[in-house]
């Protein structure tokens, strides 16, 4: 495995940059997805990095994995969970009964979806700089 973890925490952060944008032009199904996908990317920077081969979407999977490597605080298993639940519903509307995807999210959702990935980010970001 090539190691590239600094390619990973830039397109992680690229992400987070993107939330933002999308936070404000009021995409926010789009501001919830890109956060989780920041945080993913993030993650697997940290994996990249230590040599571990990882593979998965769910934060949540990978951060309790990376339990096997380092201490990772509680809440940010907890901030994970709910970001795990946007990967397919800010989509994709036949994961809704009805709607689409853009009408079933709202502006404090994403703001607060943004700060939990932001966290992760950080997490991942400090631990990048003592590996």
């Amino acid at each position: 495995m090539m190691e590239r973890s600094k390619d990973w925490i830039d397109e992680a952060e690229g992400d987070l940059l993107h939330a933002q944008n999308d936070l404000n032009g009021k995409f926010y199904n789009w501001a919830c997805f890109s956060a989780q996908q920041a945080t993913e990317k993030a993650i697997k920077a940290v994996f990249n990095k230590i040599g571990v081969d990882i593979w998965g979407h769910s934060v949540t999977d990978l951060l309790l994995e990376l339990t096997k490597h380092y201490f990772v605080p509680s809440d940010l298993i907890d901030d994970a969970i709910e970001l795990d639940k946007v990967y397919i519903v800010a989509r994709y509307p036949d994961a809704h009964v009805s709607g689409s995807p853009r009408r079933k999210f709202t502006e404090r959702e994403a703001r607060r979806l943004i700060e939990y990935a932001e966290r992760i980010f950080k997490f991942c970001s400090d631990l990048l700089s003592k590996i």
